[in-house]
């Protein structure tokens, strides 16, 4: 199926459901950030994908943002926008609704 994985980095089996996308460039065209848990990193590029960690599982039609991070076997639902840091073991059902698996 279709994807567009962008400057991404993909752990040991992670997924990406049919028409997921991991975005690379912010749509402003500025530096990208990466949100961490304990601090925010300034990439000081313009073009850089998301980090899965191993397992991850991403839901079809879902689009992950410049420099979002999903830790290790986490779950992301389908049709979702993420941005920023998912924790390792999440359910990640919406922004700002993040469950613990």
């Amino acid at each position: 199926h279709y994807n567009y994985v962008g400057d991404s980095i993909l752990g040991y089996k992670a997924h990406m459901g049919a028409g997921s996308i991991t975005s690379n460039v912010k749509s402003d065209k500025k530096l990208i950030t990466i949100k961490g848990p304990d601090e925010n990193v300034d990439t000081g590029i313009k073009k850089i994908g998301a980090f899965l960690g191993d397992y991850v599982e991403v839901g079809c039609g879902s689009v992950l943002n410049p420099g979002t991070i999903v830790g290790k076997e986490s779950n992301i639902y389908p049709l979702s926008s993420v941005r920023g840091f998912v924790p390792a073991g999440s359910i990640y059902k919406k922004q700002g609704e993040i469950t613990k698996k």
